[in-house]
């Protein structure tokens, strides 16, 4: 007669021919015509010809932006040709490792001597996001198999956090993210010196992440090597706080952190208001509520399951706490960071799974995969990515072939005062500011919009038409229209600009004599 441990192990042996798994050996390899080596590689490529699509196609339709990409442009323009990293568009000498400290950003110089372009950042970002996904990919196929392998490089790829990066701009945290994704796959081998090796450049990309690295070093000290773990924490936290209270305010011209009053005490009295409510200020308004589920809602929010969550605590927390309105929500680029964690922590909790002698554990290893696939098909029309589908993306308008033959008419080397849409199709040729002048003083929005400094660039180039482009609204930026009318007026009337040509809403004007006094 048949015991009841008997049939339990029948059903298991059941599923599991079923759904073969292969063995969690790194030594074992998957029986499959195409290479398994190569699965990663391949996802990879088809997410940077994706990414790339979009970023481009988004830059040749006018909608990148001079706020951000043409700051970064600026920034590894005066790396490719070995000066400091200044930026016009941010103000007069402004030296942007004093805004955030991202060195790494020079890794891009010699890319970018060979092929000076906005372009260049946007296929290197591409590259970069794109990356990642090859130890994710390769992670889980290690230990889950290839179809489940095949899920994660889906997910992670569609993601929203890595869709809303790869449609804004550049930005530096791109080189964060590979880094991010192969520092935990060394983490899910357990190679902790190779994981400490991949992370450690975290602190050259971005001030804020030597509190990422001191997680990662605590996750260490937990589950491995405590000395290893240890140091590397100590390291992280004494780098962000090197580079918060020394290195970024020597290069600020103002002295100080430039975004220190994001997180100071805010609506609260004191630092022991601010701390005693931190808990509930992360959570409202609403949008931060949903932004923190939203972040792990593409693992199905199954990487909760994993102690690797916890290495997105310092980038919510800052996020969430900031007084900005913009890093409480889904666009831009602040997200990217956490989507490897995410996959990574979706990896490790199905992993779990597949360890252990649960009769449904191959059955719930299949529900939670299809769960990702359902979260990835619902949420990624919702995000840029899906821009391709739609028709306005792949139709030049008359407006843009104005705008073109526009900026066409300026010569290389010129100083321009341009709108934001157009900053970023002339940083690597010129000379470029913004046109009405911001930010005044390198100080954004602290001071007054009705005196604002008269325009002294050679060229200026304006588009009155508001553009249309996620993530920001339907509007003019920074200034209300009327406003940037009666600007280009002025130049004209009062400061000695010439009206050169004007094409369905493109102004383009030239200084023809000094301004009056």
């Amino acid at each position: 007669m048949r015991t009841f441990s008997d049939n339990a192990a029948t059903r298991r042996g059941l599923l599991r021919s079923l759904v073969p798994v292969p063995s969690p050996e790194p030594g074992s390899r998957p029986t499959a015509r195409f290479p398994a080596a190569l699965l990663p590689w391949s996802w990879a490529a088809a997410f940077f010809l994706l990414y790339a699509t979009v970023s481009v196609r988004r830059h040749t339709l006018l909608r990148t932006t001079g706020y951000d990409l043409g700051i970064f442009d600026q920034a590894v323009r005066s790396y490719s040709q070995l000066r400091p990293p200044v930026v016009p568009l941010r103000g007069e000498q402004f030296n942007l490792l004093g805004d955030h400290f991202h060195p790494a950003l020079a890794v891009l110089a010699p890319l970018y001597r060979v092929w000076p372009s906005p372009v260049c950042l946007l296929v290197a970002q591409s590259a970069l996001l794109a990356l990642a996904a090859v130890p994710l990919v390769r992670w889980a196929l290690r230990v889950l198999g290839r179809r489940s392998a095949h899920v994660v490089a889906l997910g992670y790829g569609l993601s929203w956090g890595i869709a809303s990066a790869a449609a804004f701009d550049f930005h530096e945290v791109a080189l964060a993210v590979p880094l991010l994704a192969f520092a935990l796959e060394a983490m899910g081998r357990r190679r902790w010196g190779p994981a400490v090796a991949w992370a450690a450049p975290l602190v050259l990309v971005k001030e804020d992440l030597g509190l990422t690295l001191a997680a990662l070093g605590c996750y260490i000290a937990w589950k491995g090597p405590r000395r290893l773990g240890v140091v590397t924490a100590v390291a992280g936290l004494l780098a962000s706080a090197v580079e918060i209270k020394l290195l970024l305010p020597a290069f600020n011209s103002a002295g100080g952190y430039a975004h220190g009053g994001l997180l100071a005490e805010g609506a609260h009295s004191s630092l022991l208001s601010t701390l005693a409510f931190a808990p509930l200020d992360a959570l409202r308004p609403d949008i931060k509520a949903m932004t923190m589920i939203l972040v792990f809602a593409p693992s199905a929010l199954l990487a909760l399951r994993s102690p690797l969550a916890l290495l997105a605590l310092p980038t919510l927390a800052w996020r969430m706490l900031s007084q900005n309105g913009f890093h409480w929500g889904t666009s831009f680029h602040y997200s990217a960071v956490l989507m490897p964690i995410v996959f990574a922590g979706l990896i490790d909790s199905l992993r779990q799974w597949r360890d252990c002698d649960h009769p449904l554990a191959t059955r719930q290893i299949r529900a939670s995969l299809a769960t990702v696939l359902a979260v990835t098909a619902v949420m990624a029309p919702s995000f840029p990515l899906a821009q391709l589908a739609q028709r306005a993306t792949w139709r030049t308008t008359p407006h843009i072939e104005a705008a073109r033959s526009l900026l066409d008419r300026i010569p290389d080397g010129a100083t321009v005062a341009a709108s934001n849409r157009l900053a970023p199709q002339l940083t690597s040729r010129c000379e470029v500011v913004l046109f009405p002048a911001f930010p005044v003083d390198a100080r954004l929005y602290e001071y007054d919009r009705k005196q604002l400094p008269r325009p002294t660039a050679e060229w200026i180039i304006h588009d009155s038409k508001a553009p249309e482009a996620w993530p920001y609204k339907t509007g003019h930026w920074p200034y209300p229209p009327a406003q940037q009318a009666a600007e280009l007026e002025a130049a004209q009337r009062k400061y000695g600009y010439e009206r050169i040509a004007q094409r369905d809403g493109v102004t383009l004007l030239r200084l023809r004599y000094a301004p009056r006094p």
